[in-house]
């Protein structure tokens, strides 16, 4: 089979809204969510730079039983998939009939972790640790939660990919569904922000300690960057059959029209532009399109020094000559991490669907890498029907996601 697939429904909670309309106007506004985090100082953190977001407070909304279960990352993405789920008219009586899906990127639930393990050396009980301990610590965590509270009866898995988690759950629902094993999917990506999930990633000085100028502090492709800032919190995207989604009367807002993997097979952490190219034009290929199609490309650029000249090279090896509007919404949010593959879907359709594309923020210089790219520092004003997406995370793996407006 190679059936079409379709997207009915967005949501999001981030630092730059906690719904799709606060997360539009912060987009076209350029706004920042990144801030100084006073306490990550006295935690010994070299760089107190981080995305602000709050956890949601859902005692109104979900019983004590399923609260006890969810950590952090898992609140924020029962709000996302709410959110998505109401955009795509996916009602619970009609996910109750039938086998939907849920294929969502987490990578880690550090806190969990840390709280069970603070019980046990200090009180040396484990029964004191808490029923809900052993859910909220599972990388697997978010589906089990969203599963259970949402009835979902299809596929229900993690995907533990890095950085490219939240592509990959969009790209592998999009396989399942395009080959007739399932019909509906919702996919996404979560990632906790809390100061146990990244301080191992400052003790090795990969964040910025520009911390003078937080919302200067993320500069993607620029030459003066000098490490990225954390950031977090979780997107939704309802996949559909282009049949299903006709039956009933959903929503078409775009399709999925290529999907491009690979793993770099090298170092564990150092980036490879031949391991990247195979990915993009990979998903190119399976689009089917000329690269001329592609209006706009979101990279993955997440202002570390190698990683982004690395990235600049191999879209400028697949480009070529033809210079599409290339930017990292990074800039504004920080790193979300096991998220981010997801969430510049839903930055980059907010784009798609509303004629512009978002500045790269803090671009004032560029290097000799990104200096072949076409990168504008302020808002363009454009409409465009295609968008391709590049995640890379840690271990090599690499995805790169090519959507097309409907």
């Amino acid at each position: 089979m190679n059936k079409r697939v379709v997207i009915t429904g967005i949501g999001i909670y981030s630092c730059l809204g906690k719904n799709i309309d606060e997360v539009q106007q912060s987009l076209y506004d350029g706004k920042s969510g990144i801030v100084f985090d006073p306490a990550r100082k006295e935690a010994g953190f070299r760089s107190a730079l981080t995305a602000s977001i709050g956890v949601p407070e859902l005692k109104k909304e979900l019983s004590r039983s399923q609260r006890i279960t969810m950590p952090e990352q898992a609140k924020y993405a029962y709000v996302a998939t709410k959110e998505a789920l109401l955009n795509a008219r996916l009602e619970q009586d009609y996910i109750d009939s039938r086998q939907t899906g849920i294929f969502y990127s987490n990578d880690s639930s550090a806190a969990a972790v840390v709280s069970s393990t603070d019980v046990m050396r200090e009180k040396r009980d484990t029964t004191l640790i808490g029923s809900g301990a052993i859910f909220q610590s599972m990388n697997s965590t978010v589906t089990m939660n969203l599963a259970g509270i949402f009835h979902f009866k299809g596929i229900n898995m993690t995907v533990s990919a890095a950085c490219a988690g939240g592509s990959h759950a969009i790209g592998m629902g999009a396989m399942l569904i395009r080959n007739g094993l399932q019909d509906i999917v919702v996919c996404g990506g979560a990632q906790e922000i809390n100061a146990y999930a990244t301080g191992s990633f400052d003790g090795i000085s990969a964040f910025s300690v520009r911390e003078d100028f937080p919302t200067k502090a993320s500069r993607p492709f620029d030459r003066d960057r000098d490490g990225l800032v954390p950031g977090g919190g979780a997107a939704t995207v309802i996949l559909e059959s282009y049949d299903t989604a006709v039956k009933r009367g959903a929503p078409i807002l775009a399709e999925v029209l290529g999907y491009g993997f690979s793993s770099n097979g090298e170092h564990i952490s150092t980036p490879s532009a031949e391991g990247q190219i195979r990915s993009l034009e990979m998903a190119v290929n399976q689009a089917g399109i000329s690269l001329k199609d592609i209006g706009y490309i979101n990279a993955h650029a997440t202002s570390t020094p190698v990683g982004d000249s690395i990235e600049a090279l191999a879209i400028d090896s697949v480009f070529g000559s033809y210079k599409p509007e290339v930017t990292s919404t990074k800039s504004q949010t920080g790193h979300e991490m096991w998220m981010a593959g997801a969430s510049e879907i839903v930055y980059s359709m907010l784009m798609m669907k509303n004629d512009f594309i978002a500045a790269n923020l803090n671009f004032e210089n560029p290097d000799e890498a990104s200096a072949a790219l076409n990168i504008p520092a302020q808002r363009v004003a454009k409409h465009f029907d295609i968008f391709l997406s590049n995640s890379f995370g840690f271990g090599g793996t690499n995805s790169t996601l090519i959507i097309g407006n409907l």
